[in-house]
């Protein structure tokens, strides 16, 4: 089904592999007659040509990038916005497009949501973007229909920025680094290393798009094969896959932690862009006759399965077959896993779902950028068609991925298949996918065809003792599961027609009520802001030194966005960083924010002219301990805070509140083996945060302990390798390391003036 070749590897004629040796340059000779050249060969990837043709810098190994496009949500354009406006925007550059899809019910917090739709409306017209309104489509869908094009590059405030099927490359990002790109800055990487995909074969009746995805995910996530690496997907199997099929693959890779994404392009892809009025944006994409890639998965389709993804994570993967013929066994082991990413704080429990040897499962979700496609639902009604869900505690909620794909699928007789089963047909919303829409009962199991199945991310509460869970599927196995009434059934058992249904766009839905400036900005627009809506809280510039007080603890294996910053109801608040801070880490260590408050009040009083050891008492004996090593270093050069550690955080969202939380909490740091993603990492320097690396092992240091940091700010101006730094214990210093990795030289400038907003500021 999967597999990896974890070596350099040659595509020649984009059909053959020959990995790279020293018989390589002789085989590929005989077969092209031309020398081969390795250096050379790199840069032919499809994804070298795409960064290269965006890179404003003269050195493909440090890129300067400029996107063409942008796209945020409602849960991150507020805070983009006003994080631009304070560092003198006066116009998008770009087209920008705002949509509103993650808090479109408006159900949670008064007003807050719909005042920062208005919000966005009045910024789109101030500014000249375009502004989508609730329940006309989901950011991706929106961006599949409307903004993506060959060739092109777009970056977007939520993880899953990927239009790479459609030959743009897209990459998902924290908004501070949109700001950037608002402000005619740049999106600065090294030149990152490119994996292939080569497909061959086609998928069996019954496979979908998610089985695909979820195949590979769970080949490549926990060896960090493709980790902050682009993704190219070529090979003869592409052509068996219609547009539709490799988007629903593509949007998934964000779940294998690459940095984006970029397939072939054929006829197919063609006709996409035909279909949606916009067929010169097409643009015809293959690698070179010799294609360098530094490392190949190889995947048959034809030998695929329907899959699931078990509690708590996308690449916890096995095949439905597997997981129905070994039941309990397989149940045994995701209720023992689950207790280390739930703390056991609450009891976890699957076996109790088998009834007669079957897992029954109580809802099914067909949603949102990877679910709502139009092949997908029409699938599932196919399936559906003739029988019906029942009338017991199962449950079924189709989301279709915007208005234009819910229109067609009045027209062409789908929808009323699926209302006939007694499912609900709703409209455009991502809330299935973060916790804000269907959130089963306690102790529920749902199984989804949405991006992800994290603790609580389908909205059950921790904090208050509940627990339900998602599994991840494919539309298909969904439908077949709910026309057996809950049964867990994949798809391949459904022996009728899968029929081949026309798309036909509507354009109108979107010209008669999306607002698009055209790219026209009118500066006489007031904007609107909501009594929700604040500015961000002053940061202050990086002192000489720092004690950092460590406030949270945290040995998962991974710990995810949604752990440091929940997702849900908390959504409602991202446009008041106060308000927001207060539920960081709520869902893991509830005591975090109380201490790292606490803390804070020694900052406080230092920026404010008082004494940091009135504010906090123990404060003295720290320093008093500093001092014996470091005399000078007192409140008007040593700044105090918080940091937290963790083994590996920042897996899943690309939301730049799990750092911005943190910052206006007063922390100064996070301390990790290593960062889950590039995003975080990002997320964190834009922020003014130190992204501290430590060896693994036996940490130097415990929670609550202090840390003192001599001389950081010089460290970080003249790039120190090694960062020194101390326990504080028992009134002595003791002595250990870390590192910060690669920075480029604006990094350290942001890091040094305290954050973006700072290193922007327009005074």
């Amino acid at each position: 089904m999967i597999e990896l070749i974890n070596q350099g590897v040659y595509l020649v004629n984009g059909t053959e592999l020959i990995p790279e040796g020293p018989e390589a340059p002789q085989a590929i000779k005989a077969k092209t007659g031309k020398e081969v050249d390795k250096h050379n060969a790199a840069k032919n990837t499809i994804a070298y040509g795409i960064l290269e043709s965006h890179n404003t810098s003269s050195n493909m190994e440090n890129l300067k990038i400029k996107f063409d496009k942008l796209t945020s949500h409602d849960i991150t354009f507020v805070g983009i916005i006003q994080t631009a406006r304070a560092s003198g925007l006066t116009k998008f550059p770009m087209p920008y497009v705002l949509t509103n899809c993650h808090n479109s019910l408006c159900a949670v917090g008064g007003t807050i949501n719909e005042d920062d739709h208005m919000f966005g409306l009045s910024c789109a017209k101030k500014y000249g973007g375009v502004y989508v309104p609730p329940h006309q489509a989901v950011i991706h869908q929106y961006a599949r229909e409307m903004l993506a094009g060959g060739g092109k590059m777009i970056l977007g405030s939520d993880s899953h920025t990927r239009y790479g099927a459609l030959g743009t490359m897209a990459v998902g990002e924290g908004g501070p680094e949109l700001v950037k790109q608002l402000l005619n800055q740049t999106y600065d990487i090294n030149m990152p290393g490119v994996v292939g995909v080569y497909m061959t074969g086609a998928p069996v009746p019954g496979v979908g798009p998610q089985d695909v995805a979820l195949a590979i995910i769970g080949a490549v996530f926990k060896n960090g094969f493709v980790k902050n690496k682009v993704m190219e997907f070529v090979g003869p199997g592409v052509a068996s896959l219609s547009a539709d099929f490799r988007i629903g693959v593509d949007v998934m890779t964000t779940e294998t932690t690459c940095l984006s994404s970029i397939w072939e392009t054929d006829e197919k892809i063609e006709e996409f862009y035909e279909i949606h009025g916009r067929k010169e944006e097409y643009k015809k994409l293959a690698p070179g006759q010799v294609t360098y890639y530094d490392g190949m998965i190889v995947v048959d389709l034809s030998k695929v399965r329907p899959m699931i993804a078990m509690p708590f994570h996308p690449s916890n993967t096995y095949t439905i077959e597997e997981l129905n013929a070994n039941l309990m066994d397989i149940l045994d082991e995701v209720e023992k896993s689950a207790q280390v990413s739930l703390d056991g704080a609450v009891e976890f429990c699957l076996k109790n779902k088998v009834h007669n040897g079957k897992l029954l499962v109580d809802q099914g979700i067909i949603a949102g950028c990877a679910g709502g496609g139009f092949e997908n639902i029409c699938a599932a009604a196919d399936i559906l068609k003739g029988k019906y869900i029942g009338s017991d505690g199962f449950t079924l909620s189709v989301y279709p991925a915007s208005m234009p794909v819910y229109m067609e699928l009045i027209r062409n007789g789908c929808a009323a298949t699926i209302l006939e089963t007694g499912a609900v047909m709703k409209t455009a919303f991502c809330g299935p996918c973060f916790g804000a829409g269907d959130t089963p009962a306690n102790n529920a199991f749902s199984i989804r065809h949405s991006t992800r199945n994290f603790p609580n991310r389908e909205g059950s509460k921790l904090q208050n003792g509940q627990i339900s869970s998602v599994a991840l599927m494919d539309a298909r196995s969904i439908a077949a599961t709910a026309a057996n009434k809950g049964v867990l059934t994949p798809a391949t058992e459904f022996d009728g027609t899968l029929n081949q249904y026309k798309y036909y766009f509507d354009s109108k839905i979107y010209a008669n009520r999306v607002f698009d400036s055209k790219g026209v900005a009118d500066p006489d627009v007031e904007i609107v802001l909501g009594p929700n809506i604040k500015d961000w809280p002053a940061m202050g510039a990086l002192p000489e030194n720092l004690v950092l007080q460590v406030v949270s603890e945290i040995h998962d294996p991974v710990t995810t966005t949604d752990e440091l910053i929940p997702s849900g109801e908390t959504s409602s608040y991202r446009s008041n960083p106060l308000g927001l801070a207060e539920f960081a880490l709520s869902r893991k260590d509830p005591n975090y924010v109380p201490r790292a408050k606490a803390i804070q009040k020694a900052e406080k009083a230092r920026t404010e002219g008082g004494e940091p050891c009135v504010a906090v008492p123990e404060i003295k004996k720290v320093m008093e301990a500093v001092r014996k090593s470091y005399p000078a270093a007192d409140s008007s050069n040593t700044g105090f805070g918080s940091t937290i550690f963790a083994v590996k955080p920042g897996d899943g969202s690309a939301r730049e509140q799990a750092a911005s939380c943190q910052k206006v909490l007063g922390g100064w740091a996070n301390i990790a083996n290593e960062y889950a993603t590039k995003r975080y990492r990002s997320n964190l320097i834009n922020w003014g945060m130190l992204p501290f690396l430590i060896e693994e092992g036996e940490l130097p240091f415990k929670n609550l302990d202090y840390i003192f940091l001599p001389d950081i700010k010089k460290a970080v101006e003249e790039k120190a390798d090694v960062i020194a730094a101390y326990a504080v214990k028992d009134g002595e210093l003791a002595p250990f390391e870390l590192r910060l990795g690669d920075m480029t030289d604006e990094e350290r400038r942001i890091i040094l003036k305290g954050c973006l907003i700072n290193y922007n500021r327009v005074d």
